[in-house]
Formats: structure tokens, sequence, C-alpha cells
């Protein structure tokens, strides 16, 4: 038991360093937007997926092919259009003549999804019967076709996509499709200075060579060392407390909380909160969470969780608004 104990700590110490490594690899090709790459770092060791909402033109998909990149896994994209099919995604069965017998069989052709890291490019532009596709195989890590189920590649993450801007000829995710989401970042145009440094780079013969940091295996390794972690019970009591107090019919609910919110967080949110916080505390070369872990996750969690009512609406209050309001009345 000590021994294992023992290499668990080593791991922690190796994953503290092999992340840091892969921050540095991103930082070639990736100026600035730190704290979105941590996030989706975080997102990744937690075995969880990410939606990510920016306007064109901020380097989302060469972020994400980047992060497959110098971590050896195999990526790809899929543009979501109003007329992509669900088998366009999972893949298709063809019929094929089997030469050693003449008889026709039904082959089943790996779609996109059959890869480790998914950029699903905005996501709302498809109609629900394609997202819910991809949704399906974010939650079970497998796809089913004629009746057979075929797993699909470990580690699966899928970063979803969404343009902010353009919403006509779209279809929102519903809010349990968008629960499956265990992160909801929204990327802001950068700073004066790295817009700078990021004009001499695109327009300029600089090519970044990048290390492979981390394979496939490692980073199964790393998701399996995150749920070793263990957790106070003050850590865990604090995570469950602010997903209740999201509730507007909860006994203990705040008056802007009933004011202000329709739906609040459920279950999911608060094991959302505890797995991010262990992956931030290991990232970090700490072996055990605490609170302010837990406050590092709270927007880009309970972001999409807690639904606003109209009365929220008519005063300009955001979800964000109401996050930051709950986290001032409990310290």
């Amino acid at each position: 038991m000590l021994e294992q104990v023992k290499n668990d700590v080593e791991l922690v110490e190796k994953l503290s360093e092999k992340i840091n490594l892969v921050k540095s690899e991103l930082a070639k090709v990736i100026v600035g937007q730190k704290e979105i790459i941590d996030q989706i770092l975080i997102a990744l060791i937690s075995n969880g997926h990410c939606l990510l909402v920016g306007v064109p033109g901020l380097a989302k998909t060469l972020l994400v092919k980047t992060l497959a990149e110098v971590l050896d896994l195999k990526f790809s994209r899929i543009q979501f259009t109003p007329d992509l099919m669900p088998s366009d995604i999972t893949g298709t069965e063809v019929l094929e003549e089997d030469k050693s017998t003449n008889k026709r069989i039904f082959k089943f052709i790996q779609g996109p999804i059959f890869a480790n890291i998914i950029l699903a490019d905005e996501i709302n532009r498809t109609p629900p019967k394609t997202q819910s596709a991809l949704l399906e195989a974010m939650q079970e890590h497998k796809v089913t076709a004629a009746g057979v189920s075929y797993k699909l590649p470990e580690p699966f993450f899928v970063l979803a996509t969404q343009n902010p801007i353009e919403q006509e000829g779209t279809y929102p995710l519903p809010e349990a499709q968008l629960d499956r989401f265990m992160f909801n970042l929204w990327l802001d145009y950068p700073s004066f200075d790295d817009e700078i440094k990021i004009v001499h780079n695109t327009t300029s013969s600089y090519t970044a060579s990048l290390q492979k940091v981390l394979n496939a295996d490692e980073l199964i390794l790393f998701q399996n060392l995150v749920r070793k972690v263990p957790v106070a019970d003050n850590v865990v009591e604090f995570a469950v407390k602010i997903s209740n107090l999201t509730r507007p019919n909860h006994n203990n609910s705040l008056p802007f909380i009933k004011n202000w919110v329709t739906w609040g967080a459920g279950p999911r949110a608060s094991q959302f909160l505890i797995l991010a916080a262990k992956s931030k505390a290991i990232i970090d070369g700490r072996v055990s969470p605490n609170i302010d872990d837990i406050k590092f996750a709270l927007i880009p969690i309970l972001r999409h969780r807690i639904i606003t009512n109209f009365a929220a609406e008519a005063e300009g209050i955001t979800s964000i608004d109401i996050i930051k309001k709950l986290l001032e009345n409990l310290n």
C-alpha cells in the first residue's frame, strides 16, 4: 500500500513536469490564451469535454490541432453543417463482395469520430439528430451502427466550438446536451502585444518545430491517477454547497437566486468541480486539492448550467454575474 502511494506521488510529479512541457510546446504556436490552455488541459486530464465559444479567427482549430500533435494523438476535425448526417460522423455500412466466397457482406467504414481528439467545429450549425450522434459518443465512448457497438479509441476528447455572433440558421444545444460538456470556455480577443506577436509569426517564414511530449498510454495513466487523488471532506462539501445554492427551489437559496434563476446546476456540476480541482492540484504538483481549486473551475463549469429567467435578462444579469455574487456571499 505504501509502495503504491509512493508511486502515485512520483506520477504526480511526472505529470506536473509533462504538462509544463506541453504548455511550452503549445507556446511555440499559440500566443497568449494561457488560461484557456490551462482549462483545456484540466478537462483532458479529467476525461471531460469542452465547449469553446469564440468569434472566427481566434485560432481555435490551430490550438486543438497543435495539442493533438504535441500529445501524439490522432486528430480529426468535423465541420458541422445543416446537411451533415449522423453517419457522416459515426461511420456507415457499405456492401462489399467477399472475394473468397463471392458473397456480399456489409462492412462498417469508420467515420471521423474514430480519433483521440475531435474538433467539432460550429456544433450548433447542424440539426439536433446529428448533434445527438456526437453527444452520445461523448457520453458512452462508443457508436452503434446496425445494432453493433464499436468502441472509440482512448483517450477520447471532444472540443466543440460555437460562433457567438451568427445565430441565423443555427440549432442551439438543449440544456441537457450542454450538461455533457465539462467546461464552457469563452475565447476572447488577444491583447495588443499578443496580437503584434501573432501577426509577426503568421506573416513570416516562421515554422515551429514541435516535440511530442505525451502519448495515449501515458495520458490514460494520468487520467486514472486523477481518480485516485484524495479529497478532504470540506472541499467536497464546498463543491456540493455551491451547486445546491444555484438551485432556486433549494431550502437555503439566496433571494437573488430565486429572483434570477429558473434552473440551477445538477449533480454533474458537483462531480466536475471535484474532478477539475483534482486535476488542477496534480498539474500544479500537489497531491490533494483545496477550495481555491474549486473556485478556479466555478465559472467554466457553472456558466452553462445556470439558466437565468426573464427578470435577470431584463436587468442584464448573466450566469457569470450570478456565480460571482454567489461567491461574494460565501466569503
